[in-house]
């Protein structure tokens, strides 16, 4: 072998090498970059459970940044009151709605409400409504969603 045919298949091991360690870094880049989907159920009127959940929403999008992860808050039972505007965190929720994060409230609950006290609780702007929240949670998981139940 000549030192010009030893040197060729040296520059040829480096760029080969060069070339897996560039593409296993990308690997490593688009595990870390793939979209995390979180869906957290809200069925409690307690304001530490409430601020605690949105405490964690903000707390995800940190860590995994705002385009790596989406996340659907699922309100029924008294966690209905968390997307009304009698809520105590009106201004964290319509924030979390900027930063597409989807607060869904249980049609179900809304008619519960309305049956009890005559009043349909008013949502805020951008709530979304489904039949029933459990199964849209279900329908969430199914769809390979993570579930978190504060």
């Amino acid at each position: 072998m000549s030192i010009h045919q030893y040197l060729s298949a040296i520059l040829l091991a480096v760029v080969v090498s060069l070339g897996l360690v560039n593409s296993v870094h990308a690997e490593d880049e688009t595990a870390t970059e793939q979209i995390h989907q979180l869906v957290i159920q809200i069925n409690s009127d307690s304001m530490d459970e409430q601020d605690h959940v949105l405490s964690n929403i903000v707390n995800l999008q940190k860590y995994y940044g705002l385009d790596n992860i989406e996340i659907e808050v699922v309100a029924y039972g008294s966690g209905i009151w968390l997307v009304t505007d009698k809520s105590n965190f009106a201004n964290r929720v319509e924030s979390l709605m900027m930063q597409n994060v989807v607060f869904t409230a249980c049609g179900n609950t809304m008619d519960s409400v309305e049956a009890k006290s005559g009043a349909r609780p008013t949502l805020l702007d951008g709530v979304e409504i489904t039949k029933a929240g459990i199964a849209r949670i279900i329908e969430l998981q199914e769809q390979g969603w993570s579930y978190l139940s504060p």
